[in-house]
């Protein structure tokens, strides 16, 4: 299974897709970090601009860290990094 990497950063303005922070992909949410309303908020988000269920998003690691990995389950790295990017 593909994953990817994203660095994300809580208690934003906005929430939006920044773009590349090293190999991974900048994150802004509007949710706290607390309580997995951070998680839950990027779950959402990337479900929303991959036009997929927010059930074949899986949290791998960085579940309290900002650096996080997901699996996307049905779509390829290559993939989500062009649709994600290509939203800025």
């Amino acid at each position: 299974m593909p994953t990817i990497r994203v660095h994300v950063i809580p208690n934003a303005k906005v929430a939006k897709i920044v773009g590349e922070h090293g190999d991974a992909i900048k994150i802004k949410l509007q949710a706290p970090a607390i309580e997995g309303k951070a998680n839950a908020a990027l779950r959402k988000l990337l479900a929303e601009k991959l036009s997929i269920p927010q059930r074949a998003i899986v949290l791998e690691r960085g579940e309290r860290s900002r650096d996080k990995v997901l699996r996307i389950d049905g779509l390829s790295e290559e993939e989500v990094r062009k649709q994600l990017l290509a939203t800025i």
